[in-house]
């Protein structure tokens, strides 16, 4: 069979950090998605991706693999070390004699390259609910050692930007999250062929929802976890979903709970004074601008975003003076005799 370079396939160094190599799938995740492109050819490459990145991404099957060597980097046809010849791997049960064995039309869209080096670590769904929690023969290149069967994979979590705004922190109400989770197909896990479920690239794209409800409170950049919400795979495992808050506003600026919002007075209103009514979450108030004001801040008490303890923030008005668009030409002739007036 044909030797797989991995590290060549995502196009990073055999040093790459996970960081790296996580970044370089998502690139060529997208641009060879078969939802996005149709050709045949990225059809087997979609494949060939996320074959590389289930290796790669994972600490075990990484080191698997690199221990092959330098010798197996010429793309030459593979042949498996001693012991894997005829691609069967057995599992003994836990106190029991009974053995059970798959081959690689278990390993749902991998290629043999992969199942000749991890079939041991994979399995069809049907059988890795009882394999989880039974003793194994793990064949690494000859030698046999155990292993544990690992925890939640970090890869099945999902962080996602949510745009929040001042109104959202205010309301208390549960937002409307959608997002979309890319993971392997469930339905082709032990069968070969074409699957009309992926199209046979192994992976599926499901749009999902969740109600969130936004802590008090909650800051620029904080994440909130929803338990379970993430990708899953066929072991049972589920990923948890991770909401990375950005507050965007046009009319607000946020500042913890404190708000500060642009109140917009002419000149003459500046030098006069003047009432204005604005705009507040807390519904509409009518402000009184003192005379005489120039550019500066008036701070309104407990009309900012709500606070742990029960009360509100602060609504600072930030004063900015405007020269209005449209000038009439009488109003052109009395800013003329005011200039006249400063001389």
């Amino acid at each position: 069979m044909q030797y797989k370079d991995y590290y060549e396939i995502l196009g990073v160094k055999r040093e790459a950090s996970g960081t790296e190599i996580k970044s370089a799938y998502r690139k060529l995740a997208r641009k060879f998605h078969p939802d996005v492109n149709k050709t045949k050819e990225a059809e087997q490459k979609f494949k060939d991706i996320n074959e590389a990145y289930e290796v790669l991404s994972d600490k075990e099957k990484r080191q698997r693999y690199d221990s092959l060597g330098a010798n197996w980097q010429d793309g030459a046809n593979f042949t498996p070390p001693p012991g894997y010849e005829n691609f069967n791997f057995n599992f003994n049960q836990r106190g029991g004699t009974q053995s059970q064995s798959f081959g690689f039309e278990d390993l749902g869209g991998f290629s043999d390259f992969f199942g000749s080096l991890f079939g041991d670590m994979m399995g069809g769904a049907g059988k890795t609910r009882s394999r989880r929690s039974s003793m194994y023969e793990n064949l690494d290149f000859g030698q046999a050692q155990r292993q544990t069967p690992q925890t939640k994979p970090v890869d099945l979590d999902i962080t996602q930007t949510l745009n929040v705004t001042a109104k959202d922190l205010f309301d208390k109400k549960p937002i409307l999250v959608r997002f979309k989770v890319m993971e392997k197909c469930p339905y082709c896990a032990s069968k070969t062929g074409f699957c009309p479920q992926c199209g046979g690239t192994g992976i599926i794209s499901e749009q999902k929802s969740v109600n969130v409800k936004l802590p008090v409170e909650v800051k620029e950049g904080q994440k909130i976890r929803l338990k379970g919400e993430g990708k899953s795979d066929n072991r049972g495992n589920k990923g948890d979903l991770y909401l990375k808050i950005s507050i965007k506003d046009t009319e607000y600026q946020v500042e913890g709970v404190n708000l500060t919002k642009e109140i917009e007075v002419t000149p003459a209103q500046a030098v006069l004074g003047c009432k204005k009514d604005i705009k507040t979450l807390h519904g509409n108030i009518n402000i009184k601008i003192p005379a005489g004001t120039s550019s500066g801040v008036l701070r309104l008490k407990n009309l900012g975003l709500p606070t742990k303890s029960g009360g509100y923030g602060d609504l600072n008005a930030k004063i900015k003076i405007v020269i209005p668009k449209k000038l009439s030409d009488k109003q052109i002739d009395l800013y003329k005799k005011l200039a006249e007036l400063e001389k």
